[in-house]
């Protein structure tokens, strides 16, 4: 009964604990094996006879919150060849002073945001420990799917500053991370990818970015290209902030001041503000005709946005640029002439839907592991990191 407890407890296939001791280093647990005959590494014969025997100290799991080692009584066979060899088991690698359920925890432990020095200290072990169990991940490069976006994230790995990143639009996964940004690796990137393979592709989601809708029509030739929802949308508060920034030239200091801390209350929609949000929202737009007529076609433009009509938002759309290039607003009329040069890419976000939204969302992460480690040099390294903790 006990002996059965202790294998439970160890969850070791055919081993024997012999002591377990309680130090100021961790819990230090004796064991060994039964013997049994071994194939000769050189020779390919069996043989059982016994050479002589050594202690080896293995690191484990950690166990009731302390470090824990293994102190295995290693046998050395010999051959009649001659030759001298170490009995192979089942839980630990050759030339490992590591458990392989350890080496798997701390590749569990690689999935999340935290630092390699933290998972090192998780693990009792070294943080080159970590970093080498890390290099022997490995993602190859994926088929391209139907539907993909593509952006840019500030990652300062390798010799560049900003690397890009793919993303499966539908599944919300990511498909790469290259090195770099520029059309001339891009194009390096999307040629090695099969033809069919890139005629395949149906949506192109990406930013307000012309070298990403340039590569799209050179190797997506049936894809409908999309701009993302966030690129666009921001143009009308980029426009409505400029307004309020100009009219504060004229106020007083103190004026001047409310309406910068106040700017939320002009820039979030009318309709999901408080009662006592709303008259003091009223009480500002009182101040300017411009910034009347600029929140006014700030709430018209969200309310385009956030119909299901694509028939709707395609009348109310182009109404919309005609109105804000009529406006007399000059920060409008900037916004509605960039409308006119991306409007078929934005009308295919009305009709289809598709945004950058999982992109952005593994870009957050990608900026927490990237502050949590202090910034990553080796950009293979970077790239496995981030593929392996979004899977």
């Amino acid at each position: 009964m006990q002996s059965n407890c202790n294998k439970n407890l160890l969850n070791l296939e055919g081993v024997k604990l012999k002591s377990v001791q309680h130090t100021l280093e961790g819990i230090i647990i004796k064991i060994e094996t039964n013997p049994k005959p071994q194939n000769c590494p050189c020779c390919g014969a069996e043989t059982s006879k016994i050479h002589d025997y050594r202690w080896q100290k293995i690191k484990d799991l950690p166990f009731q919150l302390s470090n824990a080692y293994l102190m295995l009584r290693k046998r050395r066979y010999v051959c009649s060849c001659g030759k001298r060899f170490y009995e192979k088991y089942s839980f630990i690698a050759k030339y490992q002073q590591r458990t392989t359920r350890l080496s798997y925890k701390i590749v569990e432990l690689l999935r999340s945001t935290n630092s390699i020095k933290y998972v090192a200290s998780q693990t009792n072990v070294s943080t080159n420990t970590v970093t080498r169990i890390l290099d022997t991940l490995s993602y190859d490069k994926p088929p391209i799917p139907q539907c993909i976006s593509i952006d840019e994230f500030k990652g300062n790995a390798g010799n560049s500053k900003y690397q890009c990143i793919l993303v499966d639009a539908k599944k919300k996964c990511i498909l790469d991370v290259l090195p770099d940004r520029t059309q001339s690796h891009l194009i390096d990137y999307f040629k090695s990818c099969s033809r069919d393979e890139r005629y395949r592709v149906k949506f192109f989601i990406s930013d307000m970015w012309q070298p990403y809708i340039d590569l799209a029509k050179t190797f997506f030739p049936n894809a409908t290209i999309i701009v993302d929802k966030y690129h666009y949308i921001r143009q009308v508060s980029w426009a409505i902030e400029s307004v309020r920034k100009r009219l504060q030239a004229s106020m007083t200091p103190t004026l001047r001041k409310y309406y910068k801390r106040s700017r939320k209350l002009i820039l979030t929609r009318y309709s999901k503000l408080k009662d006592e949000n709303k008259k003091a929202c009223d009480l500002m737009l009182l101040y300017s005709d411009d910034l009347r007529l600029a929140h006014k076609l700030k709430e018209w433009f969200y309310e385009i946005c956030q119909s299901n009509s694509y028939t709707y938002q395609r009348t109310e759309f182009w109404e919309w640029v005609k109105n804000a290039e009529s406006s007399g607003l000059h920060e409008f009329e900037a916004c509605a002439k960039t409308y006119r040069r991306w409007s078929e890419y934005i009308l295919n976000a009305f009709k289809y839907g598709y945004t950058n939204g999982p992109t952005e969302g593994f870009n957050n992460k990608i900026k927490v592991l990237k502050r949590s480690s202090y910034g990553v040099r080796n950009f293979e390294r970077f790239r496995t990191r981030i593929i392996h903790s979004s899977m």
